[in-house]
């Protein structure tokens, strides 16, 4: 496998790492497999090195990622502010991981932003970049922030020494970021990374396992009221639309990561070419979050950012409505209107 990172870029990562002593690792809010896979990896691989790494992450993350290594150690801002304030103050080293602006950190931006004086390390595979860090490693092109994590520590000689533990987190980032591998990974280095990764003593098996077959009684009840009520079909424009409002959170004891993969369901219909699922967001009121996903060259990051206040990737990509969300389901029906001749072709 080809180099990644340049060798300036090794020895500027070198220096960085070599100075650091108290480190705060972190990632965007409403973490994902990859974002907390890659803040995991990180952590203990930095551990590893000897330094005093914190992971901290802005709003709770998913139930099937808390069997993760090291996940007990992650402390969530949105909770424990208080507590997280003099951590974040205290580092000299704060690491960016799975995004590229200060403001997807959300309320944990505000006490990053107040420690001036630690150096910034970014991560990531997002287009775009703006965060401004003193280091940035950002390749859009590659599958997951764990693919990128897994490259830099190759090259920099640290795959003998890499654990079960960090390559079991850097998996289910790679896993979790690519829908098992059906999208965004076909490149040859992808696999790879898999069976270097395997090599490393993962059980992968049990990773999907954990990530995909641990649903709750709740959970599975909830899936099939949404695709059987609120799962609107466009047929005519090959695309679909699923709601989920704050009265039904309550009604089925929503979980973090209860909707975990839904988004990707319709594109199991034959034809199909975009999902696209619309959640009250029950933490700030009258905000639609809006998760897109398309398959083959359909770019749903376009659709994010023209009609959706978003962006992120050609075949996976997420934004908001400020909104309520009859409201947001007759925006979003119009809005796919426009690009009819895409979602037709």
């Amino acid at each position: 496998m080809e180099r990644l990172i340049s060798t300036t870029d090794e020895q500027a990562l070198r220096a960085i790492l070599d100075e650091a002593k108290n480190v705060v690792v972190t990632c965007h809010m409403g973490p994902d497999g990859d974002a907390i896979g890659s803040v995991l990896a990180t952590t203990l691989w930095l551990t590893r090195l000897g330094k005093n790494v914190t992971p901290i992450v802005p709003d709770a993350y998913p139930d099937f990622l808390k069997w993760l290594p090291g996940a007990d150690r992650i402390r969530v801002c949105l909770y424990h502010e208080k507590k997280v304030r003099p951590i974040v103050d205290e580092a000299d080293l704060i690491v960016y991981q799975d995004f590229n602006e200060e403001s997807r950190m959300d309320s944990l931006a505000r006490l990053v932003a107040h420690n001036r004086k630690a150096r910034r390390l970014m991560i990531d595979h997002h287009l775009n970049p703006v965060a401004k860090c003193d280091l940035a490693f950002s390749y859009p092109e590659l599958s997951a922030t764990c693919e990128v994590i897994f490259r830099i520590m190759s090259d920099m000689g640290g795959y003998e020494a890499m654990t079960t533990d960090e390559a079991t987190c850097l998996y289910c980032g790679l896993m979790t970021d690519t829908g098992a591998f059906t999208y965004n990974s076909n490149r040859p280095e992808v696999f790879n990374i898999i069976g270097e990764l395997i090599a490393k003593g993962i059980d992968k098996d049990r990773i999907y396992r954990n990530v995909f077959h641990s649903w709750s009684v709740d959970r599975f009840r909830l899936m099939g009221y949404l695709l059987y009520v609120n799962w609107h079909y466009l047929d005519e424009l090959h695309a679909s639309i699923i709601t989920l409002d704050a009265e039904e959170r309550k009604q089925f004891g929503y979980m973090k990561g209860d909707t975990e993969g839904l988004v990707n369901m319709p594109l199991q219909i034959r034809g199909t070419r975009l999902s696209v699922f619309l959640r009250e967001d029950t933490e700030k009121a009258g905000r639609i979050n809006v998760s897109l996903r398309s398959v083959d060259d359909l770019p749903c990051n376009v659709i994010a950012q023209e009609c959706f206040n978003g962006g992120g990737h050609r075949n996976a990509s997420g934004g908001h409505l400020l909104m309520s969300m009859p409201e947001a389901l007759d925006y979003t029906r119009r809005s796919l209107q426009k690009y009819a001749s895409l979602l037709k072709d």
